[in-house]
């Protein structure tokens, strides 16, 4: 079954996905993040360097917005489920798992661990299940 994907609401997806994470790694956990992470350990002016330098990651990461949101508005078109259940499945399978291998492997500190894995899981569940919404409303 060929799915038709309607790109300006992937584009509205990732625009969402974007602005929650950022709500979400700044106003929200950046203190905790940054504790993580050990930035609050670093002088001013090099934590300032850091923050100049991070547009083309960002670039990319609205990149992966966008591959995420079309992926999930092929699935939504594909799988006869409601778009909240899809975005679930999604998270818990992929998504969840994929990201505590990573923390679980990628050098955290034992003691941050749980925290990372909350912070990052959950900021990943809310951008997803904001973009299925968005996805469905356009369909």
């Amino acid at each position: 079954m060929e799915v038709e994907i309607n790109y300006l609401a992937v584009l509205v997806a990732s625009i969402a996905q974007f602005v929650i994470g950022a709500i979400w790694y700044m106003p929200i956990f950046g203190n905790l993040w940054g504790k993580i992470h050990g930035f609050e350990k670093l002088e001013k002016a090099v934590q300032q360097e850091m923050q100049k330098k991070m547009m083309p990651m960002l670039v990319i990461q609205f990149g992966l917005n966008f591959i995420l949101a079309t992926v999930l508005a092929h699935f939504i078109g594909q799988i006869d489920q409601e778009w909240y259940k899809v975005a679930v499945w999604i998270w818990f399978g992929f998504v969840m798992t994929t990201q505590a291998s990573s923390v679980i492997f990628g050098g955290t500190p034992k003691q941050w661990q749980l925290k990372q894995f909350l912070v990052m899981t959950g900021a990943s569940l809310v951008e997803i299940l904001a973009a299925a919404w968005i996805i469905n409303l356009f369909s």
